[in-house]
Parts: structure tokens; C-alpha cells; sequence
């Protein structure tokens, strides 16, 4: 009557040792460690990078608990804070500015647990420290700016083709154009269709003057909208990665803004230099008369042609441009990764604005043949993105870049192209710092609640039913153990919300095994044999316990789905004990007891109070 099958059993047992060795990690603590990754695509991170770090800092004798390689770089794990900050110094200093070199914290746990993916949870920013921005995006600024391209592309147009108007620019969040005939009108409209724009073009005729009126379609603001806000979380993913933070966070938060979260990083001021700081595109001609490789290894040694300068790109390919810019990223409202019509290839697709399209039409047409370098400059340092062959003249202001690339890197290069200013200005309207002393302090308090918790809850139990209290603290201990262990395994972040999910996930499994014993107990009373009262009262408390644990559960689904942030992070945990505590305080608490009376043809009374 209360023997499990074989399979459940072994089913239970899989669970333990599953739950075990993913639970493990968390309980070696965490060690201060540095990572290093290259910065230029012929950098690689490799043995040789590894043999020349340990070089480094024998050099400096600095000593290492640890170096090893894995997908996201090299990272090295050191005894102390203060080493790792020598370490960090040192190895800026030695490997020069073609890696990163980034804080982090990595796990002490045993090779062979991490080789099995068994890796501890991350700590939220709450616990391990750093600073937290909310930041909103004008999403009135974008929608202004695709309206000045529009108007300059319509401006540009109308004069190409010699059509004549009284007026034209920007009233509102409208385009007007006025002209003093129905003629003229017709014509500036086909012309206006033909290129393509995203304005609801309408026709209005008053007192004599003929106009149009281009107006933002709802399905074209909303894809400014989108691309104004994922530009801008792009924008700031590359430029958190200058403060040498190991796991930054930049994710959209709703429609119109932005959450940057830099776990370690304790100076306010500088992060916020950096999320407002802008970068700019340069186009420059290449210096054809000096681009042998004799001239380029010239270059490379100090030896500039006049009037010359020497910039790589991403593949350490060196250049010798003209120090004459022809064009500035102001001058770009747009880069798109597409298809080049002709070949079928990936191509990237620039559009300037009216002045930046003369100005590039004017330079194609007297530099065919030539090549044109597109550089990416921040910070005083400028890198070659691309530098293609002038074929033709190209007027009408959009350009198109293309030639030996796949879809990622015309997506990569069109996010470059874009990622040097921000789609659209952005104001911080939340800051918080928390120090890694009042994480830790976070981090202490958390898990010492959970353990008092934990242990008023044993105490009371064993005393109450006794043995089948011990059951069921085992079962809790064990509903614990799975709960770190799922959170483990999805790599989730541990928050303080989250540490409150654990404690309540604690107090409410308890409650599915006070149903079980109760029942039990009533069935013993009513002179039920043992055996039947413990079938019984398993039998028949599923049913309250499922009921009560779907509601819950119903509760914790609505908070993901309709919360943010630590909220959404807490409803995580909650769910996820819900599903742990139905498993431990029913199936596994069911095979202990199981264990423990089922072998007994004859019990006499049962230990529960």
C-alpha cells in the first residue's frame, strides 16, 4: 500500500543528485578575478594571450589562484581585492590598448563542476554593487529628426527636377509645401511618392496657393520610435564596455526607456560622462599616391607622407588617409543593413541629409576609382569601419556600401555607422549606487532571514508531529536545494526580491506538509490503520494543496507578466518554489515515509504527534 515503484524512486534519486551537484557551486563563494578580451577582430584569445598573461604577472609577481580560457575571454582569479586591482593595472599597462581588461567575480568551485555546466546563480546589482540608471528617451527629439530627413530629401528632390515651390518646411509635426499652381503640384507629388518616404502625403487647395501636406503614419512612428530606442541601447553597449565592466546590463525598459545597470563600478560621475558622451563618423579620401606596402610599412614605423595620417580598422588593416574630412556623421540620418539589387549581396544603406548628399555627390563625381575610408572617431581615436571603391557618381543622398560581406557584418557595420550618436536624447530620471560593502552586508542579511526562517520552522515541526516533522523538514531542505538549483541552472540573477521569494517559498512548502499530517492524524483518529491513514491522508490533502499552489501561482504569473524588474525577478523565484515545493512535499516526502513504513506489515502507531 505504501511501497513506490522502482522508477519513481530512481526518479527521486535523479532529482537529488541533479539538484546536488547544481546546487553545489553556490556555496564556494566567489573569488575577485580580472577578464581580458581583445578589442580588434586579429586579436584572438588563445594559449599564446594565456602564456603571455602568466609571463606578465610573474613579472610583476603577482601571484594567481587561477587562469583559464573560455568563450567570453581569458580571466584570471586572484586571493584578494587589492591584487586584483595590481593585476588590472599591470596588465592595461603591458597588453596595451588592444584588449579590455574588466573586474569581475567567478566562482570557486571545483573545475569539474563547471566543465558539467554547473555554474553558481549571478548576483544582482543589489548584492554584488554598483550603479543602476533608468533612463528615458525623447521620443518627440526622433520624430522631429525624421521629419528634418524628410524635408531635406523632399527640398532636395523638388530642385533636382527644376520644380518650383512658394514654401516649404516644417509646421508642427507636419511637411508643407506650397506652390502657386495645380500643375506644379502634380508634378512635386509623383515626385514626392517616388522617393519612398514614410509621410501621408494629402492634397489641400485655398485662396489660390496649392499645398501639400506630409504627416507620420501611426506605423511609421511607431518604427521611429523602435529604432530610436534599440539604436540607443546599442549606442551604450558599446560605450559601457570602456568603463571595463564584466556583465553590464543595458536593456530596454517598456517603450521609451532604458535600463543600465554596471555591476562593480562605484563612480557615478564617470558613467554618466560616458552615457552622454558622442562620437562622431568621419569620411576621409585614402592617400592613392602613398598606399603601397612599402609606404604602409613605411607608415607603420613613423614615416608619414604629408598631410597624411595612419588609422587601422577592426582587422589591424593599416591605412594612410587625408587629413581632410569631406563628411561628418551629422551629416547621416540613417544606416540600414540590406541587399545590394544588382549583385544580391548584403550591403549597408546610408542616407544623408540634403547638404551631406551635395557635398558626397560633388566628391564621387571627381574621385572615381578612388577609395573613400568611413572612420568611427570617440575619444580623440578614430578606427577605419570601411573604404570602398567610388564607382560612379552617386547623387540623391543615399549610399550604398557593399562587397565581401555576410548579413552579421552589414547588420555590424550599419550598427557602427549608427552607433556614434544617439538616435535620440535621453534623460537619467532614476540613479542609485550600492557599495560592495552594502551588498554584502545585502547578501548576509538575506541569508541569515532564511535561515532563521528555516530553522524556527524545523523546531517547530520535529516538536509538533515528530517524526513525520522530520520528514518534512528534509523535504523542505531538499525543496530549497532544487529551487537554487533551477535558478542555477537558467542562469538566473539573484536579487534581494529574489532572496525574499526564497524565504516565502520556505514558510509556504511548509504548508502542503501540515495539510498531509493533519490528514493523517484525522485519519488515525477516526481508527484508520496506519498504513490506510497515510495512503489516505496523502490522497486526499493533493487536492487543497494543488488548489492552494495554482492560485499562488496564478498571483505569480500576473507579477511577471505585468511587473518590471525586481518585481518580475521575485515572481521568478516565487513560481519556480511553487513548482520545487509540489514535487519535495508531496513526491519526495511520500518516498522518505515510504522508506520508512512501507517495509512494515504491521504498524502499531504511527510518530506524528
Amino acid at each position: 500500500m505504501n511501497r513506490y515503484p522502482f522508477w519513481k524512486y530512481l526518479i527521486i534519486a535523479i532529482a537529488l543528485v541533479v539538484g546536488a551537484l547544481y546546487t553545489l557551486p553556490n556555496f564556494y563563494g566567489e573569488a575577485p578575478a580580472v577578464q581580458i578580451a581583445p578589442v580588434r577582430s586579429a586579436l584572438k584569445v588563445d594559449t599564446a594571450l594565456l602564456a603571455r598573461v602568466e609571463q606578465i604577472l610573474k613579472t610583476a609577481n603577482i601571484q594567481s589562484t587561477g587562469i583559464f580560457l573560455d568563450a567570453t575571454g581569458l580571466k584570471v582569479r586572484f586571493e584578494s581585492i587589492d591584487t586584483q586591482y595590481k593585476a588590472k593595472d599591470v596588465l592595461l599597462h603591458e597588453l596595451g590598448e588592444g584588449y579590455t581588461v574588466a573586474f569581475n567575480l567567478l566562482s570557486n568551485s571545483p573545475r569539474w563542476l563547471s566543465s558539467m555546466g554547473a555554474l553558481p546563480m549571478y548576483l544582482g546589482l543589489d548584492l554584488r554593487g554598483g550603479v543602476h540608471f533608468l533612463l528615458q528617451v525623447d521620443m518627440k527629439a526622433a520624430l522631429t529628426k525624421s521629419l528634418e530627413g524628410s524635408t531635406g530629401d523632399i527640398r532636395r528632390t523638388l530642385q533636382e527636377k527644376k520644380i518650383y515651390y512658394s514654401t516649404l518646411g516644417r509646421e508642427g509635426s507636419s511637411v508643407v509645401v506650397k506652390f502657386r499652381d495645380q500643375s506644379t503640384l502634380d508634378k512635386a507629388r509623383d515626385e514626392i511618392r517616388k522617393l519612398g518616404t514614410e509621410l501621408d502625403i494629402r492634397e489641400q487647395a485655398e485662396d489660390g496657393v496649392f499645398k501639400l501636406t506630409g504627416t507620420l503614419s501611426e506605423q511609421a512612428q511607431k518604427r521611429i520610435k523602435e529604432f530610436a530606442i534599440q539604436q540607443n541601447v546599442t549606442t551604450l553597449r558599446n560605450r559601457v564596455n570602456e568603463l571595463g565592466v564584466a556583465e553590464p546590463i543595458v536593456q530596454m525598459q517598456g517603450d521609451e526607456r532604458i535600463v543600465v545597470q554596471l555591476p562593480g563600478v562605484q563612480d557615478t560621475g564617470k558613467a554618466k560622462e560616458l552615457l552622454g558622451r558622442t562620437a562622431t563618423l568621419e569620411m576621409r579620401m585614402i592617400d592613392e599616391d602613398h598606399s603601397t606596402p612599402a609606404d604602409l610599412q613605411a607608415a607603420t614605423q613613423g614615416q608619414l607622407p604629408l598631410n597624411t595620417e595612419l588609422y587601422y580598422d577592426r582587422d589591424d588593416r593599416p591605412y594612410l588617409v587625408k587629413k581632410e574630412v569631406i563628411l561628418t556623421g551629422e551629416r547621416i540620418n540613417d544606416a540600414q543593413a540590406g541587399f545590394d539589387a544588382q549583385n544580391n549581396e548584403p550591403a549597408v544603406h546610408i542616407r544623408l541629409d540634403g547638404v551631406g548628399a551635395r557635398i558626397f555627390q560633388l566628391t564621387t563625381r571627381d574621385n572615381v576609382g578612388k577609395r573613400l575610408a568611413m572612420l568611427l572617431v570617440e575619444k580623440g581615436k578614430a578606427e577605419v569601419v570601411t573604404a570602398p571603391v567610388i564607382k560612379d557618381e552617386i547623387g540623391g543622398g543615399r549610399v550604398q556600401i557593399s562587397g565581401h560581406m555576410n548579413t552579421g557584418e552589414a547588420h555590424d557595420v550599419a550598427l557602427l555607422l549608427r552607433a556614434g550618436a544617439l538616435a535620440a536624447p535621453m534623460e537619467i530620471i532614476e540613479e542609485r549606487t550600492v557599495g560592495p560593502s552594502l551588498g554584502a552586508e545585502n547578501i548576509k542579511t538575506g541569508f541569515h532571514s532564511t535561515w532563521v526562517g528555516f530553522s524556527a520552522i524545523a523546531i517547530f515541526m520535529t516538536t509538533y508531529y515528530l517524526l513525520f516533522g522530520a520528514i518534512s523538514v528534509t523535504a523542505l531542505a531538499i525543496n530549497v536545494a532544487f529551487l537554487v538549483a533551477l535558478l542555477s541552472m537558467l542562469q538566473a540573477t539573484l536579487t534581494l526580491p529574489g532572496m525574499a521569494g526564497i524565504a516565502l517559498t520556505v514558510g509556504m512548502a511548509i504548508d502542503a506538509n501540515v495539510l498531509i499530517n493533519e490528514r493523517i492524524r484525522e485519519e488515525v483518529r477516526n481508527g484508520t490503520t496506519p498504513h490506510a491513514a497515510i495512503s489516505l491522508g496523502y490522497e486526499r490533502a493533493f487536492g487543497t494543496i494543488l488548489d492552494s499552489n495554482i492560485t499562488t501561482f496564478i498571483a505569480g504569473v500576473a507579477l511577471f507578466a505585468f511587473g518590471s524588474g525586481s518585481v518580475r525577478g521575485f515572481a521568478v523565484v516565487l513560481c519556480l518554489g511553487i513548482l520545487t515545493s509540489m514535487f519535495s512535499a508531496v513526491m519526495v516526502s511520500r518516498g522518505i515515509v515510504n522508506l520508512v513504513y512501507g517495509g512494515r506489515k504491521k504498524i502499531e502507531k504511527l510518530s506524528i504527534g
